[in-house]
């Protein structure tokens, strides 16, 4: 007897993209980290990435989002406790200088194909970020990108940071579709773990090479870049 055959996934009608790490380079900061502090540019960045994302799980988590604060200050705030944990003294001027240069990360290559790909096939483009929404649209404009999204979804809607579901359900809120229907793309692994339980389609930038969660669920398709975010619409 045959096997009954499982249901084919619907094709999708909107992407969403996380922005920092998978349209904008979270790391490029580095760069000017290190004429600041030579030798540790690397070190901070990465350490200040870590430290960011750890706050968004803490205000989160904690006494039911009584803690909240936006991007932009948790952002601040990873910086100052990265520099006192490398033991590096961070002026009131480097501190302007490296917030500024995080509001204009290096957008990645592939970006503006990508999108102006999916937008030729009709399907529906946004962003879904931690980013509050005056360092999203600065993002966007500094990338010249403006018009290629529909949507620039910002969590300070919620008050609740990914990978709460309340976040991705702002997907859904602003496209008109159910999470099946969307396909949510991130370089980041916890957060295409997070949106495939949410119910998303999802494709994880493994920009670094970086094995995925143990935690049994895998995503959808996994790549090296935003190109294979085209592989969801194969026949149009």
């Amino acid at each position: 007897m045959e096997k009954p055959r499982s249901p084919r996934p619907e094709t999708p009608q909107a992407v969403l993209f996380d922005a920092y790490g998978t349209l904008f380079d979270v790391y490029s900061v580095g760069l000017m980290a290190e004429q600041l502090f030579a030798g540790h540019g690397n070190t901070l960045a990465v350490l200040w990435r870590d430290k960011q994302i750890e706050y968004t799980r803490l205000v989160t988590t904690s006494n039911d989002g009584a803690h909240y604060q936006p991007f932009w200050a948790l952002t601040t705030a990873a910086l100052r406790y990265a520099c006192k944990r490398l033991k590096l003294s961070l002026s009131e001027s480097a501190e302007q200088m490296l917030m500024n240069q995080y509001r204009h990360l290096s957008a990645f290559p592939e970006n503006r194909a990508v999108l102006q790909a999916l937008r030729a096939r009709g399907i529906q483009t946004g962003i879904l970020s931690n980013g509050d929404p005056q360092m999203l649209g600065i993002a966007v404009r500094s990338a010249g990108m403006e018009d290629l999204f529909d949507h620039v979804i910002s969590v300070d809607a919620v008050r609740k940071y990914k990978t709460h579901p309340h976040a991705y359900a702002l997907g859904e809120k602003a496209t008109g579709l159910r999470a099946r229907q969307i396909v949510f793309a991130s370089a980041n692994s916890w957060d295409a773990l997070a949106a495939t339980w949410f119910g998303f389609q999802t494709l994880w930038v493994n920009r670094q090479g970086l094995p995925f969660e143990e935690l049994g669920t895998q995503p959808v398709r996994t790549g090296t870049t935003l190109n294979e975010v085209l592989e969801f619409f194969p026949a149009l």
